[in-house]
């Protein structure tokens, strides 16, 4: 039992990480940054999230130095039902980028709307995805997690799985404006942690949120259904991609930088699902991608 309380509650941050990111993060005399950002409440976060980054998923990250100091947007796949992709893109940017950095992930508008959860998160650095809070947070030359995707890519069933959804143009536009780096991102592992078979359209427009989703076990096995799988999760960060132009041209000279980045994201995908040994499994399944 008490390996288990240790392993389950990572030690501290070292002083010098900690002095890292508060310096990182700019935080003020009261503990804060303007966005309700609190090293104190992110560094336990940390601690108790960490034991799922290493144990349970087993998360090895690819690429990590590639996350560069000062301003860039990272760039992800999103899938998984849950944000733990998103947990698992922040952690790695803590435990394995040199300088680590806090990462600020912009979440969805509704999400402020859920009790409790939306105050830890805001806490430990997510920011509502509004292009004035990402410019000025890039001003400050923070590290941005956006999903272009959005809830299509992390609301997808098992049969999309790496499959990149449609794309927004936001993302490049701001990166643009603001001269940032966008470091693109492959999540694989993720899709298999909450396999959803189909969404419940009709009762998330009652509840108010963006899907419900059914998997093999939930509901069948109730809240034990509802943990996610044990899948080990791979990141793979690609090199910083650099652009410009005109942050209001034509969707259609912005799309095509966006192209550009999605390309990247889906080679990635392909590479790192080709390397995995246990997913070469899946083929031929219904619905699923081939991997030769």
């Amino acid at each position: 039992m008490l390996q288990f309380l240790k392993d389950f509650l990572a030690p501290p941050l070292s002083q010098a990480t900690r002095e890292q990111l508060r310096k990182d993060a700019r935080i003020n005399s009261a503990g804060f940054d303007p966005w309700g950002l609190n090293l104190e409440t992110a560094e336990r976060v940390m601690r108790s999230a960490r034991w799922l980054y290493e144990i349970y998923f087993r998360v090895k990250s690819h690429g990590a130095e590639n996350i560069p100091a000062g301003r860039c947007l990272l760039v992800p796949n999103h899938s998984g039902q849950l944000p733990l992709d998103g947990l698992f893109v922040a952690l790695a940017a803590v435990f394995e980028a040199s300088p680590p950095r806090i990462v600020r992930g912009m979440v969805e508008r509704w999400f402020p709307s859920l009790p409790f959860i939306s105050t830890l998160f805001t806490r430990s650095g997510s920011v509502v995805g509004d292009p004035h809070n990402c410019v000025e947070l890039l001003k400050r030359e923070q590290t941005i997690l956006v999903f272009p995707e959005g809830v299509r890519g992390s609301g997808k069933t098992y049969w999309n799985r790496y499959t990149l959804q449609h794309f927004g143009t936001g993302f490049m536009r701001i990166a643009l404006e603001t001269g940032s780096p966008i470091v693109p991102v492959a999540v694989v592992g993720a899709e298999e942690t909450y396999p959803s078979i189909y969404n419940v359209a009709w009762l998330a427009k009652i509840l108010g949120v963006p899907y419900v989703p059914v998997t093999p076990f939930w509901p069948l096995l109730g809240p034990l259904g509802a943990i996610p799988l044990p899948v080990k999760v791979e990141l793979y960060f690609g090199e910083p991609m650099h652009f410009e132009g005109d942050p209001d041209a034509p969707d259609e000279e912005v799309q095509a930088m966006v192209k550009q980045v999605t390309d990247k994201i889906q080679e990635m995908l392909d590479s790192g699902i080709e390397a995995r040994s246990g997913l070469r499994m899946l083929n031929g399944l219904p619905g699923g991608r081939s991997l030769s």
